[in-house]
């Protein structure tokens, strides 16, 4: 059974690889190359953008700007630290947490300054507000305090991940990780506020 019975397209010789796809778009810019990547990438990564959330035309547009990167940045990319499968995947999650960020009406301003944005209030929408800071605060406080930090310097002080690293002395990796870590424990108990 070839793939072409199968519903799929026909596999060329070498497109099979993606390490050597990606070793073509580095030294010789291969669009054909790109091209191949993209076809056996494009729909995974378009269908893991669905399930962190994004919807079908943002999906596709960060599948976009993921090949964009690869096409740009294909130099960067060392077999011997990972598979270009992972480092695809990778540069499409990054991308989405840095959308995510763009994106985000920032819910971790300082929480003892927040001022109420309406004229007139009403108490029961200042009841409502005080339950969503004391709420947000409790959550905070159950992080660790390198969490704590991150999460302070990311959304307080909206610094991009590389400036946090370098402003605390921490590799680039580690506070990636202390991010993933801090958004896997505060969802369940903030998911319901949005």
């Amino acid at each position: 059974m070839t793939n072409s019975d199968i519903g799929q397209p026909p596999v060329l010789p070498g497109i099979d690889d993606p390490a050597s796809l990606m070793l073509r778009i580095a030294q010789q810019q291969d669009k054909s190359a790109l091209a191949a990547l993209f076809g056996l990438f494009g729909p995974r990564v378009k269908s893991m953008m669905i399930k962190l959330g994004a919807g079908d035309a943002l999906a596709e547009d960060l599948v976009q700007e993921t090949f964009l990167t690869v096409w740009r940045k294909a130099a960067l990319y060392s077999n011997q630290r990972g598979a270009a499968s992972t480092w695809i995947f990778t540069i499409a999650r990054n991308l989405r947490i840095d959308q995510l960020r763009r994106q985000s009406n920032k819910p971790y301003e300082d929480l003892e300054k927040v001022t109420l944005a309406s004229d007139s209030p009403t108490g029961s929408m200042l009841v409502e507000r005080h339950q969503v800071i004391d709420r947000v605060t409790a959550a905070l406080t159950t992080l660790s305090e390198d969490q704590q930090e991150v999460v302070r310097l990311s959304f307080i002080h909206d610094m991009p991940h590389a400036r946090i690293a370098e402003t605390i002395g921490i590799p680039l990796g580690t506070v990636k990780s202390r991010l993933r870590l801090a958004y896997e424990r505060l969802r369940p108990m903030l998911e319901d506020l949005q």
